[in-house]
């Protein structure tokens, strides 16, 4: 056996030249899901994902839910203070309106706006004067509100009672008589009417929170609805107001609609009053826009409406809410209307100018607005554009 060749080699190391027999590579076989082994498999979307797309669905779901039932709720409440809103305005002012024939989204509407102020104070004790008078005409069409207003010792005709001064025509014969009476000077229609009870007034805007008004110069105002004890009234110089933006309450705001006198400016008067008052108006009805007051809608939408009366109907104050929206603060035309003051009888008095028919066309929209001439003072008729006080020129 010693000469025989042995079945195999030994290798003492290094490199061998010899060729290793190798073995055949198995065969491939396909796997289990389909694809072929030398393909890479698809990685599945991840669970996760799809959970937060579920769970964005379901939250936008309950979202949109919430919205519905919450603007439904505010819809009702609003409603049903409208609907008071209604049943408090006088019969007969219906008659002197003129009807409207169309959409307030697409159609120019006039409002007659009258403030009354009956409070229980000494001096104002049953007086239904109206203490403001404002027109409000809409302009859809070039997105853009006029406000007009009307200086309550004008002295002008009130039909069937002769030249007084324009607030007595709401004491004489109500909003219908005072209705009858601004169309008579104006000889614009008014399609609709509101009438803001000021003893109220106060309570709406601490709904709401409060406004920021703008106030345009430092004010001490005269002395009226004195706060404090009358021994410390005897003392008590005014009311003050700080020049700027500030935030106040109900009861601040309406002592700021009605001063009448500013010791610090001796030209301010009944006519940069009515500026105030529309500052005030302006304010509010901003806020009443506003997000947070659509938040507390369900809770005080009836309130809202209780110091109004008017014709409006729900629809037509969201329309003309929507109006307000789309015209802004900076389009807003300001006007009002003057002459030269007097004294008839013992009492203050405005003969109007001749200057405030052209007043009235800027707010029909006939010709451009003009600030008041030089050298008319705070009576001086005229319009300005934006947020700017008319003030004495």
């Amino acid at each position: 056996m010693a000469g025989e060749e042995k079945p195999y080699r030994v290798y003492r190391g290094g490199r061998s030249r010899a060729k290793l027999p190798t073995l055949p590579r198995p065969e491939r076989r396909p796997k289990l899901d389909g694809s072929s082994p030398g393909e890479k498999k698809k990685k599945k979307p991840r669970l996760k994902r799809r959970r937060y797309g579920r769970w964005f669905a379901i939250l936008l779901g309950l979202f949109l839910a919430w919205l519905t039932a919450w603007s439904l709720a505010s819809y009702f409440s609003f409603r049903d203070g409208v609907k008071a809103a209604n049943a408090r305005l006088p019969k007969g002012v219906r008659k002197q309106l003129k009807d409207q024939g169309g959409l307030l989204l697409t159609h120019s509407t006039t409002i007659l706006l009258f403030g009354t102020d009956h409070a229980d104070v000494s001096g104002r004790n049953g007086l239904r004067h109206s203490d403001s008078i404002m027109l409000v005409r809409t302009d859809p069409d070039h997105h853009r509100i006029y406000y007009l207003s009307v200086p309550r010792d004008l002295y002008v005709p009130i039909p069937g009672h002769g030249e007084q001064r324009i607030n007595g025509a709401f004491q004489l014969g109500g909003p219908a008589l005072a209705v009858a009476t601004v169309r008579q000077l104006t000889g614009i229609d008014v399609n609709h009417v509101a009438i803001v009870d000021f003893a109220r007034f106060e309570e709406l805007i601490d709904k709401v929170g409060g406004i920021t008004v703008n106030v345009p110069e430092r004010i001490l105002s005269n002395r009226f609805d004195c706060p404090f004890t009358a021994s410390k009234c005897s003392s008590w110089r005014g009311w003050r107001f700080a020049k700027g933006k500030q935030h106040m309450n109900g009861h601040r705001a309406l002592i700021y609609s009605r001063v009448r006198e500013n010791q610090l400016n001796p030209a301010d008067n009944d006519i940069t009053r009515a500026e105030r008052q529309q500052a005030v108006l302006q304010a509010l009805s901003s806020k009443l826009a506003s997000f947070s007051t659509f938040l507390d809608l369900p809770f005080i939408g009836g309130d809202l409406l209780k110091p109004l009366a008017t014709d409006l109907t729900p629809g037509q104050m969201l329309q003309l809410g929507w109006n307000k929206f789309r015209s802004g603060s900076g389009r807003a035309v300001h006007c009002r209307l003057g002459g030269t003051p007097d004294t008839i009888g013992g009492a203050s008095v405005i003969r109007p100018s001749e200057e405030d028919r052209n007043v009235i066309a800027m707010v029909r929209g006939e010709s451009a607005p003009q600030p008041p001439p030089p050298g008319s003072g705070t009576y001086g008729p005229g319009c300005v554009i934006g947020n700017k006080p008319l003030g004495a020129r």
